[in-house]
């Protein structure tokens, strides 16, 4: 298998050298240069099979070979023996033909983990065998930035920066990312919104000295890895609710597109899906695209689903590719003029992503009554992200859908937003046990202005420290 960029300027690479780069040398994302397709039979077959089998069946034929099979189930089974529940992301119902995919069960209560434990350990074992080491910089609006620092944390071919918006996360989501002891993981605040931390790790992506000299890598969405990891729990949900005889609709609450275009690779592999439905906060760039044609860019808004705040969309340039027939012509056209302008019209791409998708937009007000609503008639606690999906997927249930299964994914634990939890509900959910002492751990974090310069200094530094450290280490 081998994969090129959106933008169609960069060289192709293999698996494991798509794994390791993140960001194309052109500023595109990486995509597989064909879709596998999966029978019915093996989709049947992952009903009851384990977690770790299914995810090593669906990611052999995008590595080509390149892993043998026994190494990679290793690598799966250790990934996700340290999720809590022994399904790993098990199914809940809690109304007539509506179910919930628990998907925050592992080490940082988020969904992020399902695909970072994995990452993490394809990395390492890609690092050690050509005997390399990378220093990996990520944005994140809550999340992605606790499950990278954690599943990399103590790595000896990793160094780590993750940048986060100041003040725009909750303090569960800012201790888990800086209560890290380890020397090779840092967490930096930045004065600035998810989309200016974003920006800052695409700009050092793009000054490719700065990115060859340091060995950037990327573990955002951006990374095709990423993505990769997050197609196995549509195939597992809709395999439990009968797949691919029974149809199954699912609900994905989303900002930066990532976790919504996995089940859009899923669909292309072969999953018996309906219309994937976007559940959008106030920060609705995806279903004002959706309604009106056009992808405009607006205003970062604090929302009660902070990991939802954001309005530059990255992995819809992966879908733009996609719904303009694998045209890299038409992305890099539409990519400058949004950069231009923050505007662009989405042409040939809006008919495949209209049937591909139903965006809905869900505000704080909804979010809150449905949390109230949903613990009242069956004792269920939501986390705001997670009540936006079962808002979407009630507004998309129609008398001719009604006896199809609708899933909304559940991507965080109610105990990572306790603040809001209270305010909703009157009472704060808490913490799993072993997480208990994570409140009152020391922190460790550096805050830095929005500024390119001062970031890209503090990365050369902390790699720079390591790799001394390193060096030093091998000679002694």
């Amino acid at each position: 298998m081998r994969y090129v960029s959106t933008r169609g300027e960069a060289p192709e690479l293999s698996f494991e050298d798509a794994l390791l780069a993140g960001l194309a040398r052109d500023g595109g994302l990486y995509v597989p240069k064909a879709w596998p397709q999966l029978t019915c039979a093996a989709i049947a077959g992952f009903a009851g099979k384990p977690y770790a089998e299914v995810a090593v069946d669906l990611l052999e034929p995008f590595a080509g070979g390149a892993i043998a099979r026994p190494e990679l189930l290793a690598l799966a089974r250790d990934a996700y023996a340290r999720f809590d529940h022994r399904a790993v992301t098990p199914l809940v119902q809690i109304d007539r033909n509506l179910w919930v995919l628990e998907l925050f069960h592992g080490p940082t209560l988020a969904f992020k983990d399902l695909a970072m434990q994995f990452l993490a350990r394809l990395m390492d074992h890609v690092l050690a065998a050509r005997g390399e080491r990378v220093t990996i910089v990520a944005a994140t609006s809550g999340d992605t930035g606790g499950a990278a620092i954690e599943a990399f944390r103590g790595s000896e071919r990793v160094d780590v920066v993750v940048l986060y918006p100041q003040g725009r996360i909750s303090e569960v989501q800012r201790r888990m990312m800086t209560t890290a002891a380890e020397p090779n993981v840092d967490a930096v605040a930045i004065e600035g919104t998810f989309d200016d931390c974003q920006g800052l790790v695409k700009a050092m992506f793009n000054d490719l000295a700065f990115r060859d000299r340091l060995r950037l890598a990327a573990v955002n969405s951006i990374n095709w890895g990423r993505i990769l990891a997050q197609i196995s729990y549509y195939f597992v949900a809709a395999a439990a609710l009968g797949s691919p005889d029974r149809r199954v609709l699912f609900a994905v609450p989303t900002g930066n597109f990532g976790d919504v275009f996995a089940g859009y690779a899923a669909k292309q592999m072969g999953l018996a899906a309906e219309r994937l439905a976007i559940a959008s906060n106030e920060n609705d760039i995806l279903t004002r695209a959706w309604s009106t044609g056009n992808y405009t860019l607006g205003e970062v808004v604090a929302t009660t689903s902070p990991s939802m705040d954001i309005q530059v969309s990255s992995n819809f340039e992966r879908f733009l590719f996609e719904g303009a027939g694998r045209d890299p012509a038409f992305v890099r056209a539409k990519m400058g003029a949004l950069a231009q302008s923050r505007s662009i019209g989405l042409g040939e791409a809006m008919v495949p992503f209209r049937q591909n998708f139903i965006a809905e937009r869900v505000d704080q007000a909804a979010v809150a009554d449905c949390i109230r609503r949903v613990k009242a008639e069956s004792g269920y606690l939501l986390d705001p992200h997670s009540a936006c999906a079962v808002v979407a997927a009630r507004k998309v249930m129609t008398n001719q859908s009604r006896h199809i299964p609708h899933v909304a994914l559940a991507t965080a634990h109610p105990a990572k937003f306790p603040d809001t939890m209270e305010a909703i509900t009157g009472s704060r959910p808490a913490l799993p046990p072993r997480l208990a002492s994570l409140m009152g751990d020391r922190e460790r974090a550096s805050v830095l202005r929005n500024d390119l310069g001062a970031v890209q200094r503090f990365v050369e530094d902390r790699a720079g420290r390591r790799s001394a450290k390193s060096r030093a280490g091998v000679a002694a």
